[in-house]
């Protein structure tokens, strides 16, 4: 599982304990003679020089010793200085409110429906020859401690390859994905402005759990859909695509919820795995997409 909440910058040893492959000074024996190995941990420095630190790490299982070190590994990062104070409708506090909080327009707003959340990135790479270094746009949510991972046209992943890599093209990826932070805010009041009938959630519940679990499996299990759609914390409630897709995704990732299988009861496992947990979570972003004002 991707461990988004941390707030601190890790430090070197604490990245070396969390992902060693970090570190690795030379490729893999296997590697191209084209090939520039370009440490991780010189692209950390580089990201740092441009505000961004690291958060959380995590790398692959070696499958082999001969593989050891040079594995694919993920490294996220966050800047401080950029936060997105989530609020469509312009709420406000306001004691005279029964919910805590008004609209701009006066009426009663829903209460804790600001959301904080933090953009982050998300760089893949190994030491094999077999990947450039990848970025992959990522969200941060604070009311939830969530990590989403942001799946649009205008976010495709972006590639900077071993072979002539330099710091200027780096300044100019990293740039332009800030650039685009405006669009993520666009693609969020969306789906706030899309309400979803009861059909429609448990369509788009069922919908998001065909992204996890494949046709057959789904045919083989049974799952509570009214205790699955429901929201652990009151600041998830809402009839908004939104909140509906923050608590149906961060249960299909935290495992959160559970299934019969013939007569045996069964807790859903967690997303361990950082590589399964990015695919899930871009290809669920991907279906709350689809249900924007459908």
């Amino acid at each position: 599982m991707l461990n988004l909440q941390n707030s601190e910058f890790k430090t070197v040893q604490e990245l070396k304990e969390l992902a060693p492959s970090i570190f690795t000074a030379k490729p893999s024996m296997d590697v191209s003679k084209h090939y520039c190995h370009i440490p991780t941990d010189r692209l950390i420095k580089d990201m740092e020089l441009l505000g961004w630190g690291v958060v959380d790490a995590k790398e692959v299982k070696a499958r082999t010793n001969a593989t050891k070190g040079f594995q694919k590994h993920l490294v996220v990062f966050r800047n401080p200085d950029i936060v997105i104070n989530h609020n469509p409708n312009g709420l406000i506090q306001d004691s005279t409110s029964p919910t805590g909080w008004r609209k701009s327009d006066g009426t009663f707003g829903k209460k804790n429906n600001v959301d904080t959340v933090f953009p982050q990135i998300l760089l893949t790479n190994s030491h094999d020859g077999k990947n450039a270094f990848t970025f992959t746009a990522g969200l941060f949510r604070m009311v939830c401690e969530n990590g989403l991972v942001v799946s649009t046209n205008e976010f495709e992943k972006v590639a900077i390859r071993h072979m002539g890599y330099d710091f200027d093209e780096l300044q100019k990826q990293i740039s332009e994905m800030v650039e685009k932070l405006p669009l993520t805010v666009e693609s969020m009041n969306k789906m706030v402005d899309t309400k979803m009938s009861q059909q429609k959630v448990l369509d788009f519940a069922k919908d998001m759990l065909a992204v996890r679990f494949s046709k057959e499996e789904l045919n083989r299990i049974t799952i509570d859909m009214d205790d699955f759609i429901t929201p652990v914390r009151d600041e998830d409630k809402g009839d908004d695509l939104w909140s509906i897709f923050n608590v149906v995704q961060e249960k299909i990732i935290e495992g959160d919820f559970e299934y019969t299988v013939g007569t045996k009861h069964r807790k859903a496992r967690q997303i361990k795995n950082f590589k399964q947990d990015m695919d899930l979570n871009s290809k669920m972003f991907d279906v709350a997409l689809e249900y924007v004002n459908a």
